[in-house]
């Protein structure tokens, strides 16, 4: 295989795992384990319902979530990882450990980038940095 073919070949695989909600789904289900549907809007916030349910149907049928539906009034559905997506856990981590490592690096290479071109630097372009508190609860428990 070529490099073009290599890349055609994980394009949906790394189109799935690079997406910003499905990032913050794997570490909760795999940081705190099983959660229900609304376990897991409270816990990550800024996440709509929708965007949530395609989230978790797309981990689903990648093979990266089980769904499990109890049969109680009302019903009860827990997500959970799976084995596979278990194995998300250290690259996620890893990731985000150079996240925080590099941010004030990739800030500074941004503004002198929009000085040299003329344009003023808009801080918006990579959301503000999480509270210390809130990292640590998300990539270090």
């Amino acid at each position: 295989m070529d490099v073009t073919e290599d890349c055609a070949t994980v394009k949906p695989v790394l189109a799935r795992i690079g997406d910003k909600w499905v990032v913050l789904v794997v570490r909760l289900l795999g940081r705190k384990g099983p959660r229900r549907f609304n376990e897991l809007r409270r816990e990550i916030g800024a996440i709509s319902q929708r965007m949530l349910t395609l989230t978790l149907r797309g981990l689903e049928r990648d093979g990266l979530v089980t769904r499990t539906a109890y049969p109680t009034i009302p019903p009860k559905v827990e997500y959970a990882l799976t084995p596979l997506g278990n194995s998300l856990m250290g690259p996620i981590q890893a990731l985000g450990d150079w996240a925080f490592a590099h941010r004030e690096e990739m800030d500074a290479a941004r503004a002198r980038f929009d000085r040299m071109n003329g344009k003023p630097h808009d801080d918006r372009a990579m959301p503000a940095a999480a509270p210390a508190h809130d990292r640590a609860a998300t990539f270090t428990e």
